[in-house]
C-alpha cells in the first residue's frame, strides 16, 4: 500500500492538540477525511450490535471473514449506505510457514488463492448484496506482493491494510484504502493503547496529509475490533466522534467514496 509521507508528530498528544490540527486544516480551506474499519465479524453478537449502535450516524466498514460468516449476520448489518461490508481474507487462517502470521504469504499456490478470493466475494455478495463492497482486507494486514495482482483479476477494487511507506505500488485498477491508527495494544493486554498514544498517531497522520499538495487529502483510517473493544476504547471513540462532529474541517467518509 502506498502510505503517507513520514509522520512528523509527537509521541503523544491531547484533545486540544487535535482541535488545533483541525483548525489548521480549516485555515488552509481544507477538510480532513476520516474513515472507520472494524475487523473480524462472523456472527451477530452483542458486541457488534453495540458497535453499530455506538457508531450512530458515523459511516463504518465491517470486515467480515467469509468462510465463517453466519447467515444471521446479514440481518445484524443495517441496509443503509452508512455500513459497508469488506472481505476479510477467506478463513483468517495463518498460512505462513515461518515469520509473521499471514493468510496470504509468498509461495501460496495461485489457483488456491484465486479460488479463495472468488469464493469469499461470492459468499459476501450472497449474504449482504450491495452492502458488500469489492474491498479486500488481508488478515493481520499482510499480503504478499505477488498475490496482489490476483485481487484485480477477481473484481477487487480496493485493498485495505496498515498504511506503510515501504509498500510497493498497487497495480492498475486497485486503490489503497488503508487504516493508520489501530487502537488495540496487541503487544500488551489487547486493551486500549491510550488516549495520548492514539491522538499522537492520528494527529501525526493528519499533519502528514495536510503537508501534501493534493487537492483531495488521503483518508485517515481508524481500526477497531468489536469483539475485544473495552470501555476505554469506547470512551475514546465517543469523544473523537463528538470532537470531529463539532468541527467543520473534518468529516467521516464511507468506503464507497474511495473506490474508482
Amino acid at each position: 500500500m502506498v502510505g503517507l509521507v513520514r509522520v512528523a508528530a509527537a509521541t503523544t498528544a491531547e484533545w486540544p492538540d487535535l482541535v488545533d490540527e483541525l483548525d489548521r486544516w480549516g485555515e488552509a480551506g481544507r477538510v480532513a477525511i476520516l474513515w472507520w474499519r472494524d475487523d473480524d465479524a462472523v456472527a451477530a453478537t452483542a458486541q457488534l450490535d453495540e458497535l453499530l449502535l455506538f457508531a450512530a450516524e458515523v459511516p463504518i466498514a465491517i470486515a467480515v471473514i467469509p468462510a465463517h460468516a453466519r447467515s444471521e449476520l446479514a440481518n445484524a448489518v443495517p441496509s443503509t449506505g452508512r455500513v459497508a461490508v469488506l472481505q476479510h481474507g477467506w478463513q483468517h487462517a495463518n498460512r505462513a510457514e515461518d515469520g509473521k502470521k499471514s493468510e496470504y504469504p509468498k509461495g501460496r499456490p495461485e489457483a488456491v488463492v484465486g479460488a479463495e478470493i472468488g469464493a469469499g466475494q461470492a459468499r459476501l455478495k450472497g449474504l449482504f448484496g450491495p452492502r458488500a463492497l469489492p474491498v479486500f482486507v488481508p488478515p493481520w494486514n499482510r499480503i504478499a506482493c505477488e498475490i496482489v495482482p490476483q485481487l484485480v483479476e477477481h473484481g477487487i477494487a480496493g485493498l485495505s491494510a496498515i498504511a506503510s511507506r515501504r509498500s510497493a505500488p498497487l497495480p492498475a485498477g486497485l486503490v489503497a484504502i488503508d487504516v493508520h491508527v489501530d487502537v488495540v495494544a496487541w503487544r500488551g493486554d489487547r486493551g486500549f493503547i491510550g488516549t495520548a498514544a492514539a491522538l499522537g498517531r492520528l494527529i501525526g497522520h493528519l499533519r502528514a496529509a495536510r503537508s501534501l499538495a493534493a487537492a483531495s487529502p488521503r483518508p485517515i483510517g481508524i481500526l477497531t475490533h468489536h469483539l475485544i473493544m473495552d470501555r476505554a476504547t469506547a470512551a475514546f471513540l465517543d469523544r473523537l466522534i463528538a470532537v470531529t462532529g463539532a468541527h467543520r474541517a473534518v468529516r467521516w467518509a464511507t468506503v464507497a467514496e474511495f473506490l474508482p
